[in-house]
């Protein structure tokens, strides 16, 4: 819609200190957003500033500098590691005869190569519409002239006008898209709720090890890479948790300081999970030195999106990168398990963290002996679904006699779906 520099994957990366902390980025993490978007940073421009200059963000003189880095080391688009309005993008762009690019877009653009589902890419360019509509409130003059041609000519639409309304529309055809999508995930939890089942759901900076954790939980086999949003479509397992039964673990996309508002709008269906869910499992990287920041940042979008309330159980994970450190579980006063220490890449602690969530996740236990008859093969059946049965064998009558040891909402929901006739197997 712009008519602007066409963008490469030769960049110069332009990082501003700020004394501000709510307007200060972290050159390193930008430097692994730039490296997972597949761009080749060619050099890094950085000053400091206690205010963004209001028309190249970095003021004139270093605005001149980037310009003449760009010519230098030929390259095809500036990465800026901070938000910039409209009008800074146009005046840079036009200073520096290249594209340019800030933070959030890079996120966005990030999102769009690793959408996967039909979900994730309406969300990715719901997100991407929303941010653009910003860019032509102040965007290039040429828009602001009335459409010419045989027939056009005279009052009518801008073309500025025009793509304001074709806007409007692809976001409202895509939100209704979208509503059909979480009523479909909405029927699907009623579905877990009514059957009481409970969800799990992974959440963490990115880049902490979810999907690793999740993969080895669940014996899936979910991408993963040592790169930011390496996962961004949810993924939904069954696993089974020992005094608990049946448990579905969601693992989720990863959160970043500074997380775009609107990407986070689209990702409301997707963030639903985690809202509704009875556990979080908050994965932290504690090797990373910057790991108390990406917990607050965590926290903080939990919050943005009302799941600051839902119980947390924190996974300090990636343990086998610090020297003298074992799996463990650390406990508050009364007991309860809030730390699990392990590695998922190594395969350490796991056994740790079903224990936490046993004891996180446990209900009431009840154990039976039941005398099932020849003609109740289907009963048997739904047994050993349930993975229930302890011990079993068979009398001379062919009766089969079973130990079976179940959540207490599990036995009920049995007793419910077999009728009445399940209690008189039960000897005394």
């Amino acid at each position: 819609m712009f008519d602007r520099y066409q963008a490469g994957e030769q960049a110069i990366l332009v990082h501003v200190d700020f004394p501000d902390e709510s307007s200060r980025e972290d050159l390193a993490e930008f430097k692994m957003l730039v490296s997972s978007a597949g761009v080749e940073a060619l050099d890094v421009a950085t000053g400091k500033r206690n205010t963004p200059h209001p028309k190249f963000f970095v003021g004139s003189g270093k605005a001149s500098e980037i310009a003449e880095m760009v010519r230098l080391h030929d390259a095809n688009v500036i990465l800026f590691n901070h938000s910039l309005s409209p009008s800074q993008e146009k005046h840079i762009e036009a200073l520096c005869e290249c594209r340019v690019v800030d933070r959030t877009t890079l996120i966005l653009d990030i999102f769009a190569q690793r959408a996967r589902t039909h979900e994730g890419k309406m969300q990715v360019e719901l997100a991407q519409l929303k941010h653009l509509s910003s860019r032509l409130i102040r965007g290039w003059t040429h828009l602001e002239r009335q459409k010419g041609g045989i027939g056009l000519r005279g009052p009518g639409e801008t073309q500025l006008e025009t793509d304001r309304r074709l806007l409007r529309e692809r976001i409202s055809n895509i939100l209704k898209r979208l509503e059909k999508v979480e009523r479909q995930r909405q029927q699907g939890r009623r579905l877990r709720t009514r059957a009481e089942i409970p969800t799990i759901s992974l959440v963490g900076y990115t880049n902490a090890g979810k999907s690793t954790l999740f993969n080895c939980i669940t014996k899936a086999d979910v991408y993963i890479a040592d790169q930011l949003f390496a996962t961004l479509d949810p993924t939904l397992r069954k696993i089974e948790v020992e005094g608990v039964g049946r448990v579905i673990l969601a693992d989720t996309v990863g959160f970043i300081r500074h997380l775009p508002h609107d990407l986070v709008a689209a990702f409301k269906a997707t963030l639903t999970e985690t809202r509704e869910a009875e556990l979080l499992l908050h994965v932290v990287d504690i090797s990373d030195e910057r790991r108390s920041e990406n917990i607050e940042q965590v926290e903080d979008v939990l919050t943005e999106i009302e799941a600051g309330e839902v119980p947390q159980l924190m996974i300090c994970n990636k343990i086998d990168n610090l020297h003298d450190i074992s799996p463990r579980i650390d406990r508050d006063e009364t007991g309860m398990p809030i730390r699990v220490w392990l590695s998922a890449q190594a395969n350490i602690g796991i056994d740790l963290l079903f224990e936490a969530l046993a004891e996180r996740l446990g209900r009431e236990i009840v154990q039976h002996s039941l005398k099932i008859p020849p003609n109740a093969g289907k009963l048997r059946g739904a047994l050993y679904q349930l993975n229930c049965i302890t011990g079993e064998h068979f009398d001379e009558q062919g009766n089969c006699l079973v130990n079976i040891k179940m959540p207490k909402r599990e036995w009920d929901r049995l007793i419910k779906q077999e009728s009445d006739e399940l209690e008189g197997f039960i000897e005394s």
